[in-house]
């Protein structure tokens, strides 16, 4: 063991030392026989009977939640939902936005309805429920109550806490716009429930009736990207009647305390939200909770959820890896969250964050195309297309109701981060042949974007188009983050050119891949690097290959070096050839992890985490060279994406932690697809290139009723070609081939 290994080692056991112990939160009883098994054991039981059991025990809420503003371990929040549902419903121990949960605080302050897509971007439309026992002070600090996280019942359907102060058995089950939430009673005291309305300057609309023991409020806090006049609609329904209610208000925001008889010694209360209006939250009450039991809502959730997580079932892992993979598989079907909700006559309507408006279709929310565009929106074509059509459908609802596609819906527009990457969005969309959007309507609103100046710092048009357009690039200096904009705008006429393609365009596709050599511009061939340009064609000076921040964003020259996706071939030429490119890759890998923080002027937490670990300037903590081990296999060496894929999906995964920013699936769907064996080098071109399988079999169960078997050779028997069905695969396999299912083999 050399002392790579013994760092590797130390690395690993940090990460899992950093989050409570994934084994410690127990989810059932045949979770914690399985956590004793044995890989031997898991693959015999696999082998005779498949892969059967509750996939959600699996499953770790807390994966990446114990993570704060210096240092991401995924940045997440436990969360109980539905797959894609509106309503997400997590845990709170601080009352503010962005790091609401911390586990190893211990104290809640109560089940918290978020919409929060990320810390950095905070939350709207919230509030947050919490039943008590004797007397309280309705500050949310003073109100928490100590839970033990290990001991705590924590699925996607299901959160069961106990809340040790006031004798609490508590438990939230989701449903797609609300939940159900129960408390028994163990001790003696006053019998409350209260609700917290954030950041209301004067009080919120409010409405009792306690005949029908029914409440109604609205919260309209939001850290921008909504209409005028948003607010999130609240009713609650509760099965025992109510003694008292009133509603006081506390510094920034305002309590409801809802009284119960001091004898009660179980209360319910049934909980809907709506975007659109009292009226509607109260139809979604009705049609997705109504009468129905809790055990009956619980055991549908649990059967919905088994659905989705079933898509992939895996044979010979380890409990560890059960752990992480279906931990990851879980956040890949969290966001982006509906908006829809569904009408009288039951077709679906959706209030507006575009223009205030109720309209007709669907609409999703809380999506950064800069973040998912590399491997989430690629496996949904695989594993959920028919879920996929429709959210481009909202997308292009959003350019019709807005006049321009987003580029970060959180809910509606807003300004953040480079480039326009839902062009890759629909491009892979479009090369796939995914179905359920209008493909005309996409691509009027991505030319849009691409020929026409809008406004970035509001959420729309790509920033420096007009430059772009004249330059050829975009010249430092008079854009922000230039040499990232120009690349990431390069790419996007690629995507661009594909959906021009299948709207039947055919002169506007060849202006478009004309316009997608434009990276080659700012490719500096006497560094080899990628690099700032200015307006007179010098290069921006003085150069600092680990430099971090503009003309870059989120990293420096060595992170952005490979940011051609669509041109690789052109780029592993230029580096000088495909030996010359497997070096220039392996210097990235295992050279020191140094940063200057350049434009930053701080230490920033990607930067922190990249050092954290011994794997060089592949900063894995961030999206941008998620990529980048493909390339490896673009260049001859398979052998080599297999070992660097392996390594990062064993040692920068865990079933609690990720190795920075999770970002609403991004993180997790590059574990996934990686874990399969194979890998979108590029989203626009219908393939993923070939790496290596993490357990020994996978099944993919597709919609089409097909079924992709992935096998890893035994170990000793790892030479020779990888074989799809029997035919010889070489760097790459298709869409088609992989909807068309069969059996892919690969000899390490």
């Amino acid at each position: 063991m050399d002392e790579k290994d013994v760092l590797r080692m130390d690395r690993r056991a940090f990460l899992r030392n950093s989050g409570l112990a994934a084994a410690a939160v127990v989810a059932t009883a045949e979770g914690a026989t399985a956590a004793a098994e044995s890989p031997a054991t898991f693959a015999a039981k696999d082998a005779a009977t498949g892969n059967t059991a509750d996939l959600t025990t699996f499953v770790n809420l807390l994966q990446g939640t114990n993570s704060e503003y210096e240092f991401s371990r995924g940045n997440t929040l436990p969360i109980a939902a539905m797959p894609f549902g509106m309503a997400h419903w997590t845990l709170q121990s601080r009352p503010r936005d962005g790091w609401m949960f911390q586990p190893n605080e211990r104290r809640l302050q109560g089940f918290r309805l978020t919409h929060q897509l990320s810390p950095w971007l905070g939350d709207y439309g919230n509030a947050t429920f919490m039943p008590t026992c004797g007397t309280v002070r309705p500050d949310p600090a003073a109100r928490g109550s100590s839970f033990r996280p290990e001991e705590s019942k924590l699925l996607p359907h299901s959160m069961q806490v106990e809340l040790l102060r006031y004798g609490i058995d508590a438990e939230l089950i989701p449903t797609e716009r609300g939940c159900v939430i129960t408390a028994k009673f163990r001790k003696a005291g006053d019998r409350a429930f209260y609700f917290d309305i954030p950041g209301e300057k004067n009080a919120p609309e409010m409405q009792q009736d306690a005949a029908t023991r029914t409440l109604r409020f609205t919260s309209s806090h939001n850290n921008g990207g909504v209409a005028p006049g948003f607010a999130t609609y609240y009713v609650l329904r509760f099965a025992q009647p109510w003694t008292g209610f009133e509603l006081r208000t506390v510094k920034d925001h305002h309590t409801g305390i809802v009284s119960l008889p001091p004898d009660t010694q179980s209360m319910e209360v049934r909980i809907a939200t709506s975007f659109i209006s009292f009226e509607q939250a109260q139809m979604n009450l009705d049609r997705e909770i109504g009468t129905k039991s809790v055990d009956a809502l619980r055991d549908e959730g649990k059967a919905v959820w088994n659905k989705h997580l079933g898509r992939i079932e895996i044979g010979g892992a380890t409990p560890v890896q059960q752990r992480t993979f279906y931990s990851c598989l879980y956040r890949t079907l969290l966001f982006p969250r509906m908006w829809h909700e569904p009408a009288a006559d039951g077709s679906m309507h959706h209030r507006s964050a575009f223009n205030g408006k109720v309209e007709p279709g669907v609409m999703y929310a809380d999506h950064g195309y800069w973040d998912v565009y590399r491997a989430w929106y690629p496996m949904m074509t695989i594993l959920f297309p028919e879920r996929l059509g429709e959210i481009l459908q909202a997308w292009v609802n959003a350019s019709k109701e807005g006049g321009w596609l987003p580029q970060f819906p959180c809910p509606g527009y807003r300004a953040c981060m480079t480039g326009s990457l839902i062009d890759s969005v629909f491009g892979d969309a479009a090369a796939k042949g995914i179905q359920g959007y209008d493909v005309q309507a996409a691509y009027a609103g991505l030319k849009k974007h691409a020929t026409q100046p809008g406004d970035p710092d509001a959420g729309w048009g790509r920033r420096g188009i007009t430059e772009y357009l004249k330059y050829g690039y975009a010249p430092a200096g008079l854009v922000d983050q230039a040499a990232a904009e120009t690349v990431d705008q390069a790419y996007g006429d690629f995507c661009i050119a594909q959906v021009a393609k299948a709207a039947g365009h055919a002169d506007d596709a060849a202006m478009f891949m004309k316009r997608s050599e434009n990276w080659k511009h700012i490719f500096d061939t006497g560094t080899g690097f990628i690099r700032g340009k200015k307006a007179d064609g010098t290069w921006l000076t003085p150069f600092d290959p680990i430099q971090w921040g503009n003309p870059y964003v989120e990293g420096g020259p060595w992170q952005h070096r490979w940011d051609a996706p669509h041109d690789e071939d052109t780029l592993i030429t230029l580096l000088g050839g495909k030996e010359k490119a497997v070096a220039t890759l392996e210097e990235m890998l295992t050279m020191a992890p140094d940063f200057n923080t350049g434009a930053y002027d701080q230490e920033i937490h990607e930067m922190s985490e990249m050092a954290a670990v011994h794997f060089g300037q592949y900063a894995h903590s961030n999206q941008p060279v998620h990529h980048v081990l493909y390339v490896f296999t673009a260049a001859g060496r398979r052998d080599r994406t297999a070992y660097w894929a392996r390594r990062v999906m064993d040692e920068l995964y865990t079933p609690d932690t990720f190795a920075g920013d999770e970002d609403t699936g991004s993180m997790a769907a590059w574990y996934v697809l990686s874990a399969l064996g194979f890998y979108p080098l590029c989203p626009g071109k219908p393939e993923y290139v070939l790496g290596g399988p993490l357990f020994p079999r996978a099944t993919v169960h597709m919609p089409n009723g097909k079924e992709l078997v992935v096998e890893r050779a035994a170990k000793g028997k790892e030479d020779g070609p990888v074989r799809l069905s029997g035919k010889t695969l070489t760097a790459t396999i298709t869409h088609e081939e992989v909807l068309a299912g069969g059996r892919l083999s690969f000899p390490a």
